[in-house]
Formats: C-alpha cells, structure tokens, sequence
C-alpha cells in the first residue's frame, strides 16, 4: 500500500512540472484582450541569442521535497527511517527545483532596435516563430507594461488625410 502511494505521488510531481512551460512571444495572456495597446515602428539593429532563465514557482522544490521524503523514509529500519526520510527531502527538494528550472528554461533573443525618433531599445523575448535580421522594419507592441517585437505589416497607401466622420446631427447653414 505504501509503495502505492509512493508511486502515485511521484506520478503527480511529474505532472505538476509538465505545466511550467514558457510560451513563445506570440502568446498573449487572457488579460491582456480587449486592452488598448501603444504600437511602435522601428528598425532592427541587432539580434543575438540569449537562453531564458527557467522559472522558480516552489512547485518543482515541494514536489521534489515531497517524493525524496517518502522515499527516504522507505529506505531506513525502525530507527533510521525518520533520518533517511529528512534527508530524502532535503535532496529531493532540490533535485526538483532544478529540475523546474531545467524544464521551464527557454531559448531567446536579444533585440537592438532603433525608433523614427532616433531612440534606441533593447527587448529581449522568446523565440517564435519570426525570425529578425538587421534593417527588418517591426513594430513594438507594448500592453501592460510588456513589450513584444513583431513583424511590421505592410504600409498601405491611399489618402493622406483620413476621412471626416459625419456629424451626429445636421449643422445649419450660416446665415
């Protein structure tokens, strides 16, 4: 029976850490819908390769912590099972914290940019599925204080002043 549960909860801390997955630049949180954000043209200066530290939520460290100790208490007597379980999750702890870590870590890019105005920004972002080379024109999609590098659409022509809205109600001649 113990062994059972041994099992099971060693099935769960693996399923707990299946979920701590970072997603690519392109994913936009549930929170960020229906909100207005500022859009930015600029060019590329650079790009260079950066690997995104892996997350540390205590999921991997508690699970790990979790599973070393009923697999240490397992292993020793009577008298030393108690010692053995203590160790087990203090070893365990940390096996699975690095193993989070190692999971949720995430290959990036550093992005040098340059705006119209002159300034220049950096923003460093996961990979997804564009990739940026010197002298692209992107945009820089800013919503809740976070920033993103997309590609720039395509500028349409057409009118160079935008169209007048028509008025709510009739305006009366001048007399």
């Amino acid at each position: 029976m113990f062994k059972q549960l041994t099992l099971i909860t060693a099935i769960a801390g693996a399923v707990s850490l299946t979920g701590c997955v970072v997603a690519n630049p392109n994913t936009v949180s549930a929170y960020d819908a229906q909100r207005m954000s500022t859009v930015v043209d600029a060019t590329v200066l650079s790009v260079s390769p950066v690997t995104l530290q892996g997350r540390d939520t205590g999921v991997g460290t508690v699970s790990g912590a979790v599973i070393g100790g009923i697999a240490g208490s397992n292993v020793g007597g009577y008298r030393t099972g108690g010692i053995l379980g203590v160790a087990g999750a203090v070893v365990g702890g940390l096996v699975g914290n690095a193993v989070e870590r190692d999971a949720t870590q995430q290959q990036g890019v550093q992005i040098l940019l340059q705006l119209k105005n002159g300034d220049r920004r950096q923003v460093v972002q996961g990979v997804g599925p564009d990739t940026f080379a010197a002298g692209d024109p992107v945009i820089l999609v800013t919503t809740g204080g976070r920033t993103r590098v997309m590609r720039a659409p395509p500028v349409t022509t057409g009118s160079s002043t935008p169209t007048a809205y028509p008025a709510a109600y009739p305006v009366p001649a001048p007399q």
